[in-house]
């Protein structure tokens, strides 16, 4: 009996030690001494050499001297887990390429061949009508709920307000009467059926009307006002959305403030997928394939070349030729030289496509440009 649990007992020591430590020990040797880089998670410094990323993971690029990745339905969450590639069905992923697109994309083919669709998006949303119905921009809240709750969100640091959530929380002081009436519609609506759940739960309204009921002396947030804001907005302001623009204060300062807009990149973003909605027969160029689909993770830190010349050839040379005063065309050809020795195909060229890592590429562009 004891001969046997001596045996046992060392077994047990041995495994542990073996798997536990030493095999540990070992791969953590041969991490740091063979590919140390790979081992500490491939990470990529700014020019002072601070971490800045992984080159293993996508992040977001919003300005347009920068190159951006694939669309993400993981919003870009390093700690998303599960499959998040999105169809082409999804409106998630429809208006994430349709924000990108509105800006750049161009006519292929009719009497504005090679010039810009924006212009005509701004026209076609001046009118006010969309499917035949006036208050463009109120459909638009109705319809999309996230992205008009997403207005306010993004524009968020932390847990502060930027721009847009304050402009929502002035109208939310102004328009008290008009929440209070549509939170109490819906808590007689609730008295009328106690036994059915919350009409419309994914409305802002009746989010605006449980955070009511839990706590009444609690105001609902301008994110669970967003829709109801678009829609007051919409009638005070028929063909316009609010926009931050530069505005000359008291003292001479200029800031920035949110107020109706007619046009800009805003509108040609947002409003870009409704004005193809109701153009299908136009005549667009096509994109890379990579640019209008989201990868299985959303992490996806690569696009093709191809897909890097295009965004090179319709926003970043324009960009930075904006931003340094040098000529378009010569930052054209620098980029597209650099985006070459930047580019890869898999396993060494054997399979598949040329691709470029986003964040290496913009870091390499922000050193060159920047200084």
């Amino acid at each position: 009996m004891i001969t046997h649990l001596r045996a046992n007992l060392w077994l047990l020591v041995l495994t542990v030690l073996l798997c536990s430590v030493l095999y540990p020990l070992l791969l953590l040797g041969i991490g740091q001494t063979v590919f140390p880089d790979k081992a500490q998670g491939s990470l990529l410094t700014d020019a002072k050499g601070n971490p800045v990323g992984s080159r293993l993971i996508a992040q977001p690029f919003s300005q347009d001297q920068f190159f951006q990745p694939r669309p993400s339905a993981a919003s870009y969450n390093a700690a998303a887990s599960g499959a998040s590639n999105l169809s082409g069905s999804n409106y998630q992923l429809r208006d994430q390429v349709a924000r990108r697109l509105g800006p750049i994309v161009k006519y292929q083919g009719g009497p504005k061949v090679g010039q810009l669709v924006a212009p005509d998006v701004e026209s076609w949303f001046q009118k006010d009508q969309f499917d035949g119905k006036a208050g463009i921009v109120a459909q638009w809240a109705n319809l999309h709920n996230a992205s008009a709750q997403n207005w306010i969100k993004n524009d968020m640091s932390g847990s502060a307000y930027g721009l847009n959530g304050k402009y929502v929380a002035e109208w939310q002081k102004s328009h008290k009467a008009e929440v209070d009436a549509e939170i109490a519609r819906l808590d007689a609506w609730k008295k009328d059926n106690p036994d059915k759940p919350a009409p419309d739960p994914d409305k802002a309204w009746v989010k605006a009307w449980i955070a009511a009921l839990s706590d009444p002396s609690a105001e609902p947030k301008p994110e669970d006002l967003a829709v109801s804001f678009f829609i007051s907005f919409s009638e005070d302001h028929p063909g316009m959305f609010p926009s931050a623009v530069e505005h000359k204060a008291a003292d001479g300062k200029t800031e920035k403030v949110v107020g109706p807009v007619k046009d800009g990149s805003d509108i040609q973003s947002a409003f870009f997928d409704m004005w193809l909605q109701e153009h299908p027969d136009a005549d667009l160029e096509p994109v890379p394939a990579d640019m209008v689909t989201s990868s299985g993770s959303g992490l996806d830190p690569d696009i093709t070349l191809s897909n890097a010349r295009w965004q090179l050839n319709s926003r970043v040379a324009a960009a930075w030729a904006k931003k340094t005063g040098r000529s378009e065309q010569d930052l054209r050809g620098e980029i597209e030289k650099l985006l070459q020795e930047k580019s890869a195909a898999p396993l060494g060229g054997l399979v598949g496509v040329p691709l470029v890592n986003v964040l290496e590429v913009n870091l390499a562009l922000q050193e060159r440009f920047e200084k």
